[in-house]
């Protein structure tokens, strides 16, 4: 790889505040007292921007807790995946073993025998969370649950989660050690944010689900900020009395989409709270900038040996945005790098550099670079109607 194109020093905002900013508007001087972490009841949390992963607000993010029902974002972050992968489709119909049927908590109660499909047991584990639609999806994924849990592991592995540790699909205690992190559950909930179809589940407020029996069972958001706050649109919560009361949940407002994880509060209305004012925090003082849009073309001088055009239309496959605390100086710069003794034929598939977002030089944002068509490969024709028209012209 190396770096060709450009470096650009930008000045985003040019208007100072006159106080110190803090990594965490927690420990804001004086300035955020309504934020001191000791009116809240939570024992961590953590809120974070999502498209750059800009820690705002980390109070024991990396204390290992009980997250009760939030293990549930692992399990349809699999089931996402294997969709995806064209492993598993939304009209598949799943027959719910005597195992599934019998799990106990919050479930959507479904029959032994019956027959559901995947998209419906998505949306029993998302609105309703529950724990036999999760476990009916695991057993389909991985043959068991015991082997559905060993694949929830690895993943948060890939995922870099290093202090979680799963035992089952659904959360529920007394079935071996199980623990995560904010940090952690901050991690798989923004990879699940990444899944366009989640929305269209994660946004149900209330649903009447008809059973294939004919029987109806009334499904009602856990998370009640999908109803009773504005901008959230995804969430998760969870609850044991060794838990205590979390969430994860997700909001977006002008381009800022921000996300917030409550371990350990006291009562289910204490993390409602919470989030809620992690949530008008960052939207009143936060703001967030798309530097360089997903499609846009790229300035470039891409050599590729044997190619048979001489120049080339590239493009990043996402937003480049930068992440900042309104009225603040910020200075950044735009690096974009190709890579080296490239040779035609080349697929539009195949990437081609990346794009990055620099500030006090580290990477707050970057894209893959792609060509818009394949790149082919200069034949004969070609490369003598190249030698006439340089001879001719």
């Amino acid at each position: 790889m190396k770096k060709i194109i450009l470096i650009l020093s930008i000045i985003a905002v040019v208007a100072l505040l006159s106080v110190p900013i803090s990594t965490s508007v927690f420990a804001a001087q004086g300035k955020d007292e309504f934020f001191n972490l000791d009116a809240y009841t939570s024992q961590s949390a953590l809120l974070l921007d999502y498209d750059t992963g800009t820690v705002i607000v980390d109070k024991n993010s990396d204390e290992k807790r009980p997250i009760a029902s939030m293990v549930k974002i692992m399990t349809l972050l699999i089931t996402f995946d294997e969709i995806d992968a064209g492993r598993l489709s939304f009209e598949e119909k799943i027959t719910v073993s005597e195992y599934a049927a019998g799990m106990g908590g919050s479930q959507m109660f479904l029959d032994e025998g019956e027959s559901y499909t995947v998209s419906d047991l998505i949306k029993g584990v998302t609105v309703c969370s529950a724990n036999d639609a999760a476990t009916a999806l695991g057993e389909r994924i991985s043959g068991d649950i015991h082997s559905f849990v060993d694949k929830m592991n690895e993943y948060a592995k890939n995922l870099g989660m290093n202090n979680t540790v799963f035992c089952n699909a659904t959360g529920l205690p007394n079935s071996g050690e199980q623990y995560s992190t904010a940090r952690d559950v901050s991690i798989m909930f923004s990879k699940l944010l990444s899944k366009s179809h989640y929305y269209d589940y994660s946004k149900i407020w209330m649903e009447e689900y008809k059973h294939p029996d004919g029987r109806v069972t009334e499904l009602v958001n856990t998370n009640k900020l999908i109803r009773f706050y504005k901008n959230c649109d995804a969430g998760k919560t969870g609850y044991t009395d060794e838990a205590g009361h979390c969430l994860a949940a997700s909001a977006m407002n002008n381009g800022l989409r921000v996300v917030s994880v409550v371990l350990g509060a006291e009562n289910s209305k204490a993390r409602f709270k919470e989030v809620t004012d992690l949530f008008n925090y960052a939207f009143a003082n936060y703001e967030v900038k798309t530097i360089i849009s997903k499609g846009e073309a790229i300035a470039n001088d891409l050599q590729v040996d044997k190619a048979k055009e001489d120049s080339f239309e590239l493009y990043v496959d996402r937003d480049l945005k930068f992440f900042s605390r309104k009225n603040v100086q910020n200075d950044y710069e735009v690096v974009i790098e190709l890579e080296e003794n490239l040779k035609a034929p080349i697929s539009k598939e195949t990437p081609l550099g990346r794009v990055k977002i620099i500030k006090n030089g580290e990477v707050v944002s970057e894209a893959n670079i792609f060509s818009v068509r394949d790149i082919e490969k200069l034949n004969y024709k070609d490369a003598l109607e190249k030698v006439l028209k340089n001879w001719l012209f």
